[in-house]
């Protein structure tokens, strides 16, 4: 075994400060809430270059005693607590006095500071945890602290730094939170000299919301509260509309404290299912106050993980007010006024339509579209109006039925006609198809999801649906790696307000939207205007498809190659212009058959599920017990 070796102090610190800072955003973190716990009422955050090159808060708080200046950047110095006792009523956001010491180990640190009672402030300098001097200056009351060149002694830690961009987007997300949970404090940041956020402490949440996530997740919230002698508990839910594919919008707070806690987050979770359709997770901003003695905080250097005394009773409580909130909405919804039910059952008379077929069939072209004779339904049968108004509506439905232009070679797909402006690039291929199962005879369609077919002694059954979807992903798939996308213009650009963080994603995958089908140009701050979008099935939720897609590279990270990524938007764009559950005649099930047999894998959809399963004549003897 190695002797055992004492660490120097300089080696210390700066192992102590991989701990605490992490990265930019864990400066900016630790040192907004010393601001707030020194009673700022206006914060200032300037950063350059992601926060690498520079980092300046500015804040109007009570300041530190001169004599304390050096003593700050001590390991362990702290005004928050004095002895071990302290740290079961912990009520500030820091405690440990570890921030200010792990900057200064490992970066060049400028710290001005003047208490009101002092005519002037002192400067201190600090490069790599070494005092280079100490001042007197001119400056107001609070404190302006200064961090440049963060890491630029621990060329390892650097190196592991995202991008520039990326950087910002998590000092801006950081800053958002702490907005958040004191929205009583007015807070301005600046990155890279341009403003991106500023809230005016008017102490409403809700002006907080709107500020940081727009107007349209601010007029989607369901506000929520329990309050009790031992916890209290409010904030807003999010409705379905505003609902994303990734947890990026939810903040949990306790006591203040910006924090991550899974209990949490899947009582919120539960509750919001018990109304919601859609397979995303809500918007949710969630404040918890509870006695300090009922929480730990110290279980983590960065304070972002806690632990309560108990969980279950949080998990009830978050639950019950959620879900009693969204039960309230749901019941206003479709609330109705004593007046107005009076109003109807006094109005007794219904409108009756009715048609005269004859006249229908022998009139001109031009009016034979939607002419009625109202009758009395009481004296018609049911039987009658069913039959009439199913012959109405084939009638009607003539004009709109697509005639499929079939050629004299049988190999070759139906061509549907269509007319639309569009833009596209084509590319000839001449790549021959290769069936990958045998030419089938349709027999049926079965509980419109189904298509039922033969050949030889197999039965085949198709998921019709799966199928569609799997024909229209492989088509996408393909002409996105070629560059051979039709693309739609918008009549009208569809405006998007995305967050610092979504449009931090946005630019750093410009080139993969752009091969998807997307013409996207920048409208001022973190606005985009959607002007080109891919064509598909005609019509398409351009706006969710987009929001989707960038969702799902949010999850996938930054070290997935671009290939996943266009796997993935080719699986969500199918998803959303397919349509199930739809009645298909002869000829349309014989030509999706005939597009399945020659795309590249027809037995499995974009998740994986199965899309065509086979019985044999010996399996269905089996089942019927022909045979042992």
């Amino acid at each position: 075994m190695k002797r055992i070796n004492i660490l120097d102090e300089h080696t210390s610190n700066k192992i102590a400060a991989g701990e605490v800072v992490e990265r930019p955003s864990s400066v900016v973190k630790e040192l907004m809430e010393n601001s707030i716990d020194a009673g700022a009422k206006n914060i200032t955050i300037e950063i350059e270059e992601g926060g690498i090159s520079l980092i300046r808060i500015i804040d109007d708080g009570h300041g530190i005693h001169r004599d304390d200046i050096k003593k700050a950047f001590l390991p362990h110095a702290t005004s928050k607590i004095k002895d071990v006792d302290d740290i079961y009523s912990i009520m500030t956001l820091g405690f440990r006095g570890e921030a200010l010491a792990s900057i200064a180990a490992i970066s060049k640190v400028s710290l001005k500071s003047k208490i009101a009672d002092d005519d002037f402030g002192s400067e201190i300098i600090i490069e790599g945890g070494e005092i280079l001097s100490l001042n007197n200056t001119g400056t107001n009351k609070g404190t302006i602290i200064e961090v440049k060149d963060l890491f630029y002694n621990v060329p390892a830690r650097k190196k592991f730094l995202k991008s520039i961009s990326r950087e910002g987007a998590l000092i801006s997300d950081i800053i958002n939170r702490i907005a958040l949970s004191h929205p009583d404090r007015s807070i301005k940041f600046y990155n890279n000299g341009k403003k991106v956020l500023h809230t005016y402490g008017t102490g409403n949440l809700i002006d907080v919301i709107r500020t940081i996530y727009g107007k349209n997740i601010s007029e989607n919230l369901i506000y929520f509260e329990n309050k009790e002698d031992s916890i209290s508990l409010y904030g807003y839910i999010g409705k379905e509309e505003i609902s994303r594919g990734s947890r990026n919008n939810q903040s949990i707070f306790v006591n203040g404290r910006y924090i991550k806690n899974k209990t949490i987050v899947v009582a919120v979770e539960n509750a919001f299912k018990s109304f919601a359709t859609v397979n995303k997770f809500p918007f949710f901003v969630l404040f918890l106050d509870l006695y300090p003695e009922f929480v730990d905080v110290n279980i983590h250097p960065t304070k972002a993980e806690i632990k309560f005394k108990e969980d279950r009773g949080i998990f009830k409580k978050v639950f019950d007010s959620v879900h009693k909130a969204f039960k309230n909405e749901v019941f206003e919804d479709f609330y109705i006024p004593e007046e107005e039910k009076v109003e109807e059952n006094k109005e007794n008379t219904v409108e009756e339509i009715k048609f005269n077929i004859n006249e229908l069939i022998n009139e001109p072209k031009e009016s034979k579209s939607e002419k009625l004779i109202s009758k009395d339904l009481a004296n018609i049968s049911y039987e009658e109006v069913k039959k009439e108004e199913e012959l109405y509506n084939s009638l009607r439905n003539l004009n709109n039925i697509i005639k499929p232009t079939i050629s004299n070679n049988i190999d070759r797909p139906i061509v549907y006609e269509r007319k639309t402006e569009l833009n596209y690039i084509s590319t000839d291929s001449t790549k021959e198809k290769v069936a990958k199962f045998p030419d089938l005879r349709v027999i049926g369609q079965f509980n419109k999801m189904y298509i039922l077919a033969e050949y030889d002694d197999i039965l085949y059954i198709i998921d019709q649906h799966a199928a569609h979807e799997k024909i229209l992903f492989e088509k996408y798939l393909k002409n996105i790696e070629e560059g051979d996308i039709i693309v739609q213009n918008l009549l009208v650009p569809i405006l998007i307000d995305l967050t610092t963080d979504d449009f931090c994603f946005y630019e750093e995958n410009l080139d993969v939207f752009s091969r998807a089908g997307f013409m996207i140009e920048s409208f001022g701050g973190n606005t985009i205007a959607i002007k080109e979008v891919p064509y598909f099935l005609g019509k398409l939720d351009a706006k969710n498809l987009f929001m989707n897609i960038l969702d799902n590279i949010k999850s996938l990270g930054s070290g997935k190659t671009t290939e996943v990524k266009y796997n993935r938007i080719a699986t969500l764009a199918c998803k959303a212009a397919v349509k199930a559950n739809n009645y298909l005649n002869e000829s349309e099930m014989e030509k999706l058959v005939y597009d399945l047999r020659y795309i590249d894998d027809p037995f499995h959809c974009p998740h994986g599920r199965p899309v065509i399963i086979k019985f044999t004549n010996y399996d269905l003897d089996k089942k019927f017990r022909r045979i042992v």
